[in-house]
């Protein structure tokens, strides 16, 4: 047997961190040779992973000499300061926060507050969504996971933009599943807040909307991926894309399902082949025939999308899994195209209804 990689996931306690912990387990060619926590620091693996035959003390940092990749599941604005560090020894990074996603540093005051820790890193980082960028995956040293709202939403719409066949003005209705908002205790998503209850949050921008708009964007500029030059069509946008993007905290434990709104620039007929042809051989994204359920993409990787239209407004769904193909399963893939393993690796699990 080949030897494995070493990998290390920084902040392993959280939903994201644990449920990468969780996929690295299975995966054939991955040693999980450190975890870390902060608040578990010293404590064995066992407190957090009571049915993974792990044997080991959680670390408060990472140690990356002879590390081949960091998971890094921190929050926004810490990982961003020790990821030159990590590079710099070696390893490579597969970031879970949104440090790295957006490509214009000026953002990220807007958007999370404060300055960039570290924009040098900035150009090196590949957006990791593979349906868009696998090519420039292949051999990345420095991945940035998009957010699981903005994965839902690109998947929803990518098609339809690529090929011009989306008006240049897009709504996006998203409801989430409440791990979305990780672990740490808060009022907004305490029991008895959220049981029973349906709300609209971050009305007046979310932070997973700038992204949304620079991977949609790029694809009404240049070709991202070879399935959107073979579904592009002549008639490109005229300017740029509005998107409105509004999230829902719902009273479940996990889940996405976006549903998105755009003039229909065709025939439906037309929509649904630029989807179909787009997502050939795509492993995980599947155009389904009917609107998608949360439960349906549940603990899978997959992203389930539906096309369909009301008068000449397009309706696309999405649905996937918050904490898989919206967070750490997104992150395995990515991981899995830059080290040259199959992509599937360690992802294919049975699908299960109900």
């Amino acid at each position: 047997m080949a030897k494995r990689l070493k990998a290390a996931v920084a902040g392993a306690n959280g939903y994201a961190g644990m449920t990468l912990v969780n996929l690295l387990s299975r995966h054939p060619g991955v040693e999980l040779e450190q975890l870390t926590s902060r608040s578990f620091a010293g404590k064995p693996y066992a407190s957090v992973f009571p049915l993974l035959e792990l044997e080991g003390e959680f670390l408060s940092e990472p140690v990356p000499d002879g590390i081949d990749v960091v998971f890094s599941c921190l929050p926004h604005n810490v990982g961003a300061g020790k990821a030159g560090g990590w590079l710099a020894a070696g390893a490579r990074v597969v970031d879970m926060s949104a440090d790295f996603r957006l490509k214009d540093s000026s953002q990220y005051p807007k958007w999370y507050r404060q300055e960039h820790p570290a924009p040098e890193l900035l150009a090196k980082a590949v957006f990791g969504l593979p349906e868009l960028h696998e090519r420039e995956l292949a051999g990345a040293e420095l991945i940035a996971a998009p957010g699981c709202y903005s994965t839902a939403a690109i998947l929803a719409l990518a098609p339809a933009v690529a090929a011009g066949l989306a008006g240049a003005d897009i709504i996006v209705d998203a409801k989430s599943g409440v791990s979305g908002s990780g672990r740490s205790v808060s009022m907004g998503v305490h029991f008895s807040e959220v049981n029973e209850s349906l709300g609209a949050y971050a009305i007046e921008g979310h932070r997973h909307q700038p992204e949304i708009v620079q991977e949609l964007t790029a694809l009404t500029r240049a070709v991202d991926s070879p399935h959107a030059a073979a579904t592009r069509r002549s008639s490109p946008h005229g300017g740029e894309l509005t998107v409105t993007f509004v999230p829902h905290l719902a009273p479940m434990t996990r889940g996405i399902l976006a549903t998105c709104y755009f003039d229909l620039k065709g025939s439906l007929k037309q929509l649904r082949d630029a989807y179909r042809e787009f997502y050939a051989g795509q492993p995980f994204t599947r155009v389904v025939p009917q609107s998608p359920t949360t439960k349906l993409a549940s603990h899978s990787n997959l992203c389930l999308v539906n096309v369909a239209a009301q008068n000449e407004k397009a309706v696309v769904t999405a649905a996937l899994d918050n904490l898989v193909k919206g967070a750490s399963g997104q992150g395995v893939e990515c991981f899995n195209i830059a080290f040259g393993f199959d992509r599937k690796t360690a992802l294919e699990t049975p699908v299960q209804w109900p």
